[in-house]
Parts: structure tokens; sequence; C-alpha cells
């Protein structure tokens, strides 16, 4: 098993030669012959990526081992929300109504949108020349629209604005052959809206292939594109509060028709939903506009998978710039990101 392994890795370091290098080994220009020459004379001497030795040996210029990127990120996506659970609870924190699952007889949802942005950073370590750890750090703002339709009818709701602080980790796999290269990139996050009283779990994988395009009098310098899929999943469950003023617009002016057209619908309802209606209209009669909604919900996007476009600019071995587009599918997102990146830690001189 442990031969098996490391022919693994060995397979996998052949593979991502030059994934991330400015030049083709396999037919290298002139003009950068005499670059990809003093690569191979390079004295190797940091801790990572373990192999760099090995890579800069056969003429690959591997990317600086560590990195700190910043990230900017826009989205727009659509939500699915199911198996819904509710309380309310007066402004004095007693309970006007316990945790109560509402069938769609009583309560569905439409269409429910979700647009957020969040500004994270990303430090990162390439380990081997194909494997990249990194972690994520951020903060952002969530706007959530949700369609709401009780007992047939839609009511009057206003957009759920909150902050979300988010960390996660992750790893990315490259590899390539000449100029043509892919990556597979996956992570999960635990992200913390201010009105929920846990963090929710995601997890997201990317898988991208591209081009990179030399300049010829500036061996460092590159720009590559590329195109892939995004798939992204949340944790189900989501449990959280918010008052009624916050979810419905003037609930103080609405609470009594909405009552009303309650009671009415209790006459002809079915046996085991009367006294679901019963308790729902006068815990909403008693209920006013501070007065606090308890929910709990099975919540998901509306599709797991999306296509992206992207570039990205290499101004030298230091600095690049990204950017991607979310373009395909329901999920709408927009990606810009400035990298900075360094050699790391040397080795120790051996004792003789």
């Amino acid at each position: 098993m442990k031969k098996l392994f490391l022919f693994i890795l060995f397979a996998a370091f052949i593979l991502s030669t030059n994934s991330y290098s400015q030049y083709a080994s396999k037919a290298v220009r002139p003009e950068h012959k005499a670059y990809t020459d003093s690569l191979k004379n390079i004295k190797y001497d940091r801790v990572f990526p373990f192999w760099g030795a090995k890579a800069y040996q056969r003429g690959i210029d591997i990317p600086y081992p560590i990195g700190f990127m910043a990230n900017y990120m826009w989205m727009d996506q659509g939500i699915l929300i199911n198996n819904f659970q509710l309380g309310i609870n007066a402004p004095d924190g007693s309970e006007l109504l316990p945790l109560t699952p509402l069938s769609e007889d009583i309560l569905s949802f439409g269409s429910n949108t979700n647009t957020s942005w969040s500004f994270n950073v990303r430090p990162d370590l390439w380990i081997f020349p194909f494997i990249d750890l990194y972690g994520i750090f951020g903060y952002g703002r969530s706007n959530t629209t949700v369609e709401a339709i009780v007992l047939g009818e839609k009511l009057p709701t206003s957009p759920v604005e909150q902050g979300i602080t988010t960390s996660g980790v992750g790893a990315l796999f490259a590899g390539g052959v000449g100029p043509v290269w892919i990556s597979l990139d996956a992570n999960v996050t635990w992200n913390k809206p201010e009105l929920l009283d846990k963090a929710t779990f995601a997890n997201v994988v990317g898988i991208r292939t591209g081009k990179l395009f030399k300049f010829n009098k500036r061996p460092q310098s590159n720009i590559s594109i590329w195109i892939g899929g995004m798939y992204v999943n949340m944790q189900a469950e989501t449990l959280g509060a918010i008052k009624l003023n916050e979810a419905i617009d003037d609930y103080d002016g609405v609470k009594d028709e909405l009552a009303q057209r309650i009671d009415e619908k209790i006459p002809d309802a079915p046996p085991l939903l009367k006294p679901i209606l019963k308790k729902l209209s006068d815990a909403i009669k008693n209920s006013t506009g501070e007065s606090t909604i308890i929910y709990n919900m099975d919540k998901q996007v509306k599709q797991h998978w999306n296509g992206l476009i992207g570039a990205q600019y290499q101004l030298n071995k230091t600095w690049q710039l990204r950017a991607e587009g979310g373009v395909i599918g329901d999920r709408k997102s927009y990606l810009i990101s400035l990298n900075y990146r360094f050699l790391g830690f040397k080795k120790k001189a051996k004792v003789r």
C-alpha cells in the first residue's frame, strides 16, 4: 500500500510538471530557452514544496510556495425551502406558539433568492508542486428574499439582510501537459449569519481547465484563461430567529387581517390541520411587530452546479491578478482576486 501511494504521488508530480509553469518543457521557444535552462541550474534550498528541487532540475517553473490571496466575491442564486417549522415568542420571551411543523397546505414557498457579497483572505501553501492547501477567513453581507404563501395567498415580505463571518479550509490539486492545465479545488466552510444560532456548513468543489499564454520578452509573466464548473452544497437544516416587523412589512397593520384569513380557513380545514391553525391564529393575535419568529427549515441551493469562465494575469512570480465569473446556470457570481507569493522557509544546512 505504501508503494502504491508513493507511485500515485510520483505520477501526479509528473503530470503536474507544467500546470503552473510559464513554459512547456516539450517545446521550448528559442526566446525562452535561456530562462528555462537557468531553472535547471537553480539550487533550490526551500522547505516547500517537497520535490521542488526536482521540478527545477526538469526546467519546470513552479510558483512560489507561500501566498496570501485577497478575494472579493458577489453572488446571486435561488434557494429552496422545505420542512418548515414555526414558533412565535412575545417580546418578553414568553412562548406564544411552540416550534410547530407547518404543512404546505398552511405555508409554502415560491421564488426565493439570496444575493451576497464577501471579502476574504486565503493563505495557502504548496506542499507538493501539485497539491496546494489553504485556509479561508472572511466577512460579508447576505440579502435573502423569501416568497411565503400562507393558505394559498402570498404574504408581503421584505428582504432580510445580515452580516456573515466565514472560516474554512481547502485543497487544490493541479496537473497539466504543456500549456494546457486542469485543476480540482475543494473546500469546506463554516458560515455564521447574525440571525442564526449556529454556523451553517457548506462545501464547494470547482473543476477548471485552461491554457497558459507566455510573454516572449518577460519570462515570469503570463496570461491564463479557463473554463470550468462549480458545485455548491449547503447544510440542510437551519435554525434561526427574526422579529416579525423585519420579516413582514407593517406587521402590526396586517396581523389582524392575517389572523382573520386563518380563522376563515379553520371550518373547512382537514381535522389534523384545525388545531394547528387555531394555535397559529391565537399566536398572531397576541403578537406584535416586536415579537420574534423562531424557525427551523431545510434550506438548499436551487442548482448545485454552474459554469465558470476566468482569467489570470501574472505580473511576476510574486504578484497575480485574477477574475472569474459564474455565468451559466441559476447561480451568477463574480470574483476578483489579488495574490502575493514568496519563497518561504529555507532548509537547514546539513552539518558535516
